[in-house]
């Protein structure tokens, strides 16, 4: 029996992600690598990688956040530095993984929403969004728009994974003020 199953009518509960979840995260995301559009990872980290991931972002003062569905993690999502170099420590980058069970229920924009919500509570002007296999991620493109990402650029066949190019679309949208002030 499927999760969608188990809890037809439950109610998606957003909260910060332990280490008790993450063996839940790691079947979540290595279903994604293994056949999903948005990662470009070719093999799935082990439970071991998605702790120490989990455990860095937490260290770097970010939020790591998990979707419940009944007692279920259902998707999950974070936010990381853009890129490492300081002049880009007011940026941050978004991602986003739900349960392929579970997809198109509304899980996507719970968590999201939530993120955004604590990524402004910092000193943060930018979030970014790097979705794999571009325009083709339709989900996840949607998802972003709904939350005010526009469009910022598209690498082109930056990625070859299960046999074919991928895009990567890269989307933004500003947290706080933007760049309508200094940090």
């Amino acid at each position: 029996m499927s999760v969608a199953e188990t809890f037809p009518f439950a109610q998606i509960d957003v909260q910060d992600a332990t280490l008790d979840d993450i063996a839940a995260i790691t079947a979540i995301y290595e279903w994604h690598v293994l056949h999903g559009r948005g990662s470009f990872e070719e093999t799935p980290p082990g439970v071991q990688q998605m702790r120490e991931r989990l455990l860095c972002v937490h260290e770097q003062g970010l939020p790591w956040l998990v979707a419940r569905y009944g007692s279920i993690v259902v998707g999950y999502c974070y936010a990381t530095v853009y890129r490492p170099r300081p002049a880009y420590r007011y940026t941050l980058e978004d991602s986003v993984y739900i349960d392929a069970s579970m997809m198109g229920r509304g899980i996507g924009r719970e968590l999201l929403g939530a993120l955004i919500t604590r990524c402004e509570q910092g000193p943060w002007r930018q979030m970014i969004a790097v979705i794999g296999d571009g325009e083709k991620n339709i989900g996840s493109c949607r998802l972003h728009k709904q939350f005010g990402f526009e469009t910022a650029g598209n690498l082109r066949s930056v990625g070859f994974k299960l046999g074919d190019w991928r895009d990567t679309l890269i989307m933004q949208r500003p947290l706080n003020d933007g760049d309508w002030s200094a940090p």
